[in-house]
């Protein structure tokens, strides 16, 4: 019976903390004459990534929870400052931004997971980020060449670049002194 008097207090006091964060983020969005329906899409990404971070925090090493939380916040947080203007563009423009925001959604994922930061992670996190930077530069149009032209002439880096991604993943999932296999 305690149980369910408990569970019944949390069930109501998680609702009621989403109803008021609802209102805040419509009060913020009515204030500065933005639509609602960015307000509400914004608000569902953050509730989502916190409705993960709770999985993540009750299923224990769920990394993937993790992951999602982080990158649903970030893309919340990013939907609600364009519609409010304070970011000058929106996510058609600045859709590279995902790339960015999955890397940066992978570095909390490693550290739940290990406790440190681990190459397994670090390294595609870091691969995302420069991926979504490089595609930044072509989506602001802040070079005077296209993407399909940066391809053609410089596809062999693209090839460097996998190389030394994948040289770093082997070498951080290599059994470490007494643990070598003969």
């Amino acid at each position: 019976m305690r149980h369910n008097r408990r569970a019944a207090a949390t069930v109501v006091f998680v609702t009621g903390l989403f109803l008021m964060i609802l209102g805040v983020t419509f009060l913020l969005g009515g204030a500065t004459g933005i639509s609602r329906l960015s307000v509400l899409r914004s608000f569902l990404c953050v509730i989502i990534g916190a409705f993960c971070a709770v999985l993540a925090i009750k299923l224990n090493k769920r990394t993937l929870y993790m992951f999602l939380a982080a990158f649903f916040i970030l893309v919340g947080i990013f939907l609600f400052l364009s519609a409010l203007g304070i970011i000058p563009f929106s996510l058609v423009q600045g859709w590279p931004l995902l790339s960015v925001f999955a890397g940066l959604a992978l570095l909390p994922a490693g550290w739940r997971h290990y406790r440190a930061f681990r190459y397994r992670y670090l390294v595609p996190s870091l691969a995302f980020v420069i991926l979504g930077s490089v595609l930044l530069v072509f989506s602001f149009k802040i070079v005077s060449f296209s993407f399909k032209r940066f391809i053609i002439n410089w596809w062999p880096l693209l090839i460097i670049l996998t190389g030394i991604v994948l040289v770093l993943l082997s070498l951080s999932s290599r059994p470490r002194g007494g643990d070598e296999i003969s």
